[in-house]
């Protein structure tokens, strides 16, 4: 069975996920806090330690949405194997607490024809449970290779938020060879980051990394040095997929400090980006 072409504006949940302080910490380590420095970033991968409370990265309210799995509205019986995370960015309405409880829904807001493959764009909204106070919104989107070629509608890609200067900061940083293993543990238990077979058969030499990892140690990097390791300050991050990375990958994240925000891009060993046209928002 090909796409649902007939799933636009198709809801899913609520569906309600909790989280703990052990999932602040292992999401924390999962992108690389402490990983070069084991007491740089204690307000992320520690409970206890004097005078330093645990903080939230910001970047979990998308493993919150993502856990949401009855929240995910059915877009086709399509082969996973050639379904590949192509963008996401969210807004937070308030700090994510170390400790929560949440409902999240999730609606299926378009599906573009690519030639090669589908886009399917899905939107969801996250609750406080008990409350029911917004939390985030979060926009994401698959790329779904194969699947293009039904005569939808096509829309050209935004300019480049990229400046053409050189950038105001950048850093390399080293991923893990067992960084996906690590990630994983957050909830995404994705094969196509674990099993080769499962890998080999999306066409990957072999299993690759998270796209959400990637994206998780950029903005814990970019919220160090722009917000001061202050998770309050950071609002919103969006950027898009372009090309895998492999666990053990080195990474070079280049910032761009602009009236709107930071705009960011990470590369790969290669200089080709594999996150690309980002932008972070900040708190005034």
């Amino acid at each position: 069975m090909p796409i649902d072409l007939d799933c636009i504006g198709r809801e899913a949940g609520p569906a309600e996920v909790a989280w703990t302080s052990r999932d602040a910490m292992l999401y924390a380590i999962g992108v690389g806090a402490g990983q070069d420095d084991a007491f740089a970033e204690l307000a992320f991968t520690t409970e206890n330690t004097a005078g330093v409370a645990l903080r939230m990265l910001p970047a979990y309210a998308v493993v919150v949405v993502q856990n949401a799995v009855t929240a995910r509205p059915a877009f086709g019986d399509i082969d996973r194997t050639k379904l590949v995370h192509a963008e996401q960015g969210f807004v937070l309405h308030r700090p994510l607490p170390v400790e929560g409880r949440a409902r999240v829904t999730g609606k299926v807001t378009a599906i573009q024809d690519k030639g090669s493959g589908a886009l399917v764009t899905m939107d969801a909204e996250v609750v406080d449970a008990a409350t029911g106070a917004p939390l985030a919104t979060a926009t994401s989107s698959v790329f779904i290779r194969g699947e293009g070629g039904f005569g939808g509608e096509r829309t050209p890609s935004p300019p480049s938020r990229i400046p053409e200067r050189a950038p105001d900061f950048e850093r390399v940083v080293a991923t893990r060879p067992d960084q996906a293993l690590l990630y994983r543990l957050s909830g995404d238990r994705n094969p196509l980051h674990s099993d080769p077979d499962f890998a080999a058969r999306g066409g990957f030499s072999r299993p690759i990394l998270h796209g959400m990892c990637t994206y998780g140690i950029t903005g814990r990097i970019l919220l160090n040095r722009f917000c001061d390791g202050d998770p309050d300050r950071l609002r919103s991050m969006q950027g898009r997929f372009t090309r895998p990375v492999l666990p053990g990958d080195t990474l070079k994240v280049q910032a761009w400090q602009e009236a709107d925000g930071i705009r960011f891009r990470t590369l790969a060993e290669n200089g080709q980006p594999v996150l690309d046209q980002g932008l972070i928002g900040l708190a005034p």
